[in-house]
C-alpha cells in the first residue's frame, strides 16, 4: 500500500490548500482569512516523540524549560535515558508518570527510519503501542515529522471547535464525527488540519473564543 504524498515544501501545502478551496467554499473562505498556511515540518526520531511526551499537560514555558534541561543532560538519546536513574530524570523535571513514559519509549526500540516507508496505519499502530503515546501524539508525528499529507487528528479540541465555527454546526463535533468529515478532505487531510488550526486562531481573535 502506498504511503501517499509527502509534504516536503511550502509548495506542497499551497497545492493542498488550493485543492481544498476548490472543493469546498467554506474552506476557500477560511483560506482567504488565514492567508498562506505554515509548512510545520519537524525532524523525526526518538527526540521528537520524547519532546511531545514532555509537553503533555504542562504549559509551553514549562515544557521548553524541562526539554532544555533534558537536552543539556543528553536525555534526548534513548541510550542515555535507559542508563539514567529515576533521580536523574526527576532532576530535570519529569514527573513519575513521564519517567515511566520516557523509559517505555526508550525501551520500545522503534525503527524510526523504517517508519518513513510504513503506511499511515502502520505508523499509528507502532507508535500507540508505546505507553504514553496516544492517537493524537501519533497523528501529529505522522503529519509533521513524517510529512504525511493524508493524516488528521480528529481528537484535537481546536480542530473540533474550528470545524464547528467554520461549518456552522450546532455543537462541537465529536472525534468520530470529525473523522467522517475529514474523509472528504482526503488526500489532503493534513493540510485541512493546518487550515482549521489557522482558522481557529483567526476566529478566536475575531470572536473572543476562549
Amino acid at each position: 500500500m502506498s504511503i501517499g504524498r509527502i509534504i516536503e515544501t511550502p509548495a506542497c501545502v499551497v497545492e493542498g490548500a488550493a485543492w481544498l478551496a476548490a472543493r469546498d467554499a467554506r474552506m476557500a473562505r477560511a483560506l482567504e482569512l488565514t492567508g498562506p498556511l505554515p509548512l510545520r515540518r519537524r525532524p523525526d526520531g526518538f527526540a521528537q516523540l520524547l519532546s511531545a511526551i514532555v509537553s503533555q499537560q504542562v504549559s509551553v514555558a514549562s515544557a521548553n524549560a524541562i526539554w532544555g534541561r533534558m537536552q543539556g543532560a543528553g536525555l534526548d538519546d534513548p541510550r542515555v535515558v535507559v542508563r539514567a536513574s529515576d533521580d536523574d530524570l526527576r532532576a530535570v523535571g519529569l514527573s513519575r508518570q513521564k519517567i515511566r513514559y520516557a523509559r517505555a519509549l526508550a525501551d520500545a526500540r522503534i525503527d524510526y527510519p523504517a517508519l518513513r516507508d510504513a503506511t499511515n496505519a502502520e505508523v499509528l499502530a507502532t507508535l500507540t503501542q508505546v505507553s504514553g503515546i496516544g492517537a493524537w501524539t501519533a497523528e501529529i508525528y505522522a503529519m509533521f515529522s513524517l510529512g504525511r499529507a493524508d493524516v488528521f487528528a480528529p481528537g484535537d479540541l481546536a480542530l473540533q471547535e474550528s470545524a464547528r465555527i467554520l461549518f456552522d454546526l450546532p455543537a462541537r463535533p465529536k472525534e468520530r464525527a470529525l473523522r467522517q468529515m475529514a474523509a472528504d478532505w482526503s488526500p489532503w487531510q493534513s493540510v485541512a488540519a493546518r487550515l482549521l488550526w489557522a482558522y481557529y486562531r483567526v476566529a478566536k481573535d475575531r470572536e473572543g473564543i476562549s
